[in-house]
């Protein structure tokens, strides 16, 4: 390790087989704590480059637990995080209503490190049991539509890393590669990210995958469709600025998608908003980001057509049913 924090002190790069060589290193505990700190703060001062990326990425589904479903036409609705803003779950809300739209959900997450509560924590306080087994998340896909994979028990090899991430209290790589590697290998990805150089970083990775993706960015820094700003949307095949009022909608203040303190607090958010009583903003941003991973999925319906979808299954109570037939599984 020594050597390869030199070389980053000098303001060098990793190639893509030294990055996936040190991730591995990391996860097989070849390095001590503050070495691996270390490493981590370097990509705090500077941006990762598109090899080092896909290095760490490579590394990571290399020693991942692998879980193949019956089709790969699923989708994954998530956010790296980090972007500082304490929102409620909006994308963990969004896989719910995209799957009461018919649209199949594997979603990988994990705890909140950068955030009060990150999809594991409301999920977890919400009622859903964790697993790992197949065939529990095959029947929970079969039957509610969508499933989710706790991110410490499809890669163990990142249990070193857990305790340095949660001393740190900042976004690392890992919130990085998070989004890039759920070990079942969706065929869709909806990714938001919290800055646009980091949109073009995953752009330009995912562009030569058989992965169809959407990456989406909110000028005013969130890693979601917030609604309180235009925003950036890409994916393999167009690149564009949205306004809200592209869905009839108006921009909402930033108070309105705060989430509160605690994990208690964001859970009893998520199932107001699950339940039909969230404010006209909440129910927006939740709807919005749906339609965004929809759209993904249909490519032929426009953004607005998604959108209304988006509001039906979550105003019918859709996305309600799909919870429940979820937590009963």
């Amino acid at each position: 390790m020594k050597e390869i924090l030199n070389l980053l002190y000098e303001h060098k790069t990793l190639s893509k087989a030294q990055a996936k060589e040190v991730l591995v290193n990391i996860a097989t505990e070849k390095y001590n704590h503050s070495q691996v700190a270390a490493f981590l703060s370097i990509f705090l001062m500077r941006f990762i480059t598109v090899e080092e990326l896909s290095g760490f990425r490579e590394a990571m589904l290399e020693l991942c637990l692998k879980t193949e479903f019956d089709s790969d036409e699923t989708i994954d609705i998530v956010g790296t995080g980090g972007d500082g803003k304490d929102t409620f779950n909006i994308s963990t809300l969004a896989c719910f209503v995209t799957a009461g739209a018919g649209v199949n959900v594997t979603k990988h997450g994990n705890y909140g490190v950068s955030s009060v509560s990150g999809s594991s924590n409301v999920l977890e306080a919400i009622g859903y049991k964790f697993t790992n087994d197949k065939n529990i998340l095959q029947k929970q896909l079969d039957n509610a539509g969508i499933c989710f994979l706790h991110a410490p028990l499809f890669h163990p090899a990142m249990k070193s890393i857990a305790p340095i991430r949660k001393e740190l209290v900042v976004k690392t790589i890992f919130n990085l590669l998070g989004p890039i590697v759920n070990p079942c290998f969706p065929k869709y990805q909806l990714l938001g990210v919290y800055n646009l150089e980091m949109a073009r970083l995953y752009h330009y990775m995912l562009q030569d995958t058989n992965h169809n993706y959407t990456i989406v960015h909110s000028f005013d820094g969130y890693d979601e469709i917030s609604l309180t700003s235009d925003f950036k949307l890409i994916s393999k095949t167009k690149e564009e600025v949205i306004q809200p009022s592209v869905l009839n909608i108006k921009k909402i203040k930033q108070e309105e998608l705060y989430g509160g303190t605690t994990i208690d607090a964001a859970a009893k958010l998520f199932m107001k908003i699950l339940n039909g009583e969230g404010t006209e903003a909440q129910n927006n941003a939740v709807c919005a980001n749906a339609a965004a991973a929809i759209n993904c999925v249909h490519e032929n319906l426009s953004l607005l057509e998604c959108f209304e979808k988006a509001k039906e299954s979550l105003k019918s109570k859709k996305a309600l049913q799909v919870y429940k037939k979820l937590i009963e599984e």
